[in-house]
């Protein structure tokens, strides 16, 4: 699979890069981002993908949550998708930061038009981790997942719906129940149908009520002060469920913080804490 550099500079005792490939799953041009600590040759590593949020890119996390110095301390490739396949021409799929290119929601959808490009649950499962590991010498027995926002929606569902395939998870400010909200209630038929066992599927509350679990914690970050809190994260939904379940559930309020990438950095530290604690186990 021929990759092509973007850009890469020197990072941490690192490299930074950015990259573009034609990907079979989405039909046409991705990029990502992949930071490389310092290593022996011959070295692999694990790795950590880490999804972004609505309106978001591959360099979003790359630039803003000051993750670097913390996988370079950890010894861990980091890995930073776009949210979307771009440039699709599809009626409908920009002009709205809700939906569309900027916003895929980390399925594959199965709606015409949709269904030919907007396929990112195959890309993030299945197609980046072989590019990553051939290209970067990543340890693919030895992968977690993160992500914000949407894309902590995206960490959790993933993980959820492939036991053994993720060590850790943590998330966020994470949609937990798309289909109970009104991001998911213009998403998901629109990608996917009217039929609610596919919204499911993409659904971290309804994921762990029929009976998927994660082998381990999930960690995840909640602002008080988040503005989207009420109507649109619901966090004391998961909490329910997982309490109903017995998944382990670590769900963290913090006072005063929003929804932003301050909020991240402010806590990305306890975050590749817990990636490493399993990722090096």
């Amino acid at each position: 699979m021929s990759l092509q550099v973007i850009s890469e500079q020197r990072c941490h005792r690192g490299v930074q890069g950015f990259y573009r490939h034609e990907s079979r799953a989405t039909g046409g041009p991705m990029r990502f981002g992949v930071f490389q600590p310092q290593r022996n040759p011959g070295c692999t590593l694990p790795v950590l993908y880490f999804l972004a949020g609505l309106t978001c890119t591959e360099e979003t996390a790359a630039i803003k949550a000051g993750a670097q110095r913390l996988a370079a301390e950890h010894g861990m490739l980091l890995v930073t998708p776009d949210t979307s396949p771009r440039e699709t021409g599809f009626e409908g799929a920009t002009g709205d930061w809700e939906f569309g290119e900027g916003a895929g929601f980390y399925l594959d959808a199965c709606s015409a038009p949709f269904a030919k490009r907007f396929r990112m649950y195959s890309y993030i499962v299945e197609e980046l981790p072989a590019l990553v590991a051939d290209a970067f010498d990543a340890d693919l027995s030895r992968s977690g997942i993160t992500g914000h926002s949407m894309g902590g929606h995206g960490a959790l569902t993933i993980a959820l719906r492939n036991p053994g395939k993720y060590r850790s998870v943590s998330a966020f400010a994470p949609i937990v129940a798309p289909s109970q909200v009104p991001w998911g209630h213009k998403a998901l038929p629109r990608y996917l149908g009217e039929d609610r066992a596919l919204w499911n599927l993409h659904d971290s509350v309804e994921l762990i009520r029929n009976g998927h679990r994660f082998d381990g914690t999930l960690l995840i970050d909640q602002g008080d002060a988040d503005s989207f809190l009420e109507k649109q994260l619901k966090p004391e939904l998961l909490r329910d469920a997982c309490q109903q379940s017995g998944q382990p559930l670590n769900l963290r309020m913090q006072v005063g913080y929003d929804h932003s990438y301050w909020f991240i950095q402010t806590f990305i530290a306890d975050h590749l804490r817990h990636h490493a604690a399993a990722l090096h186990a």
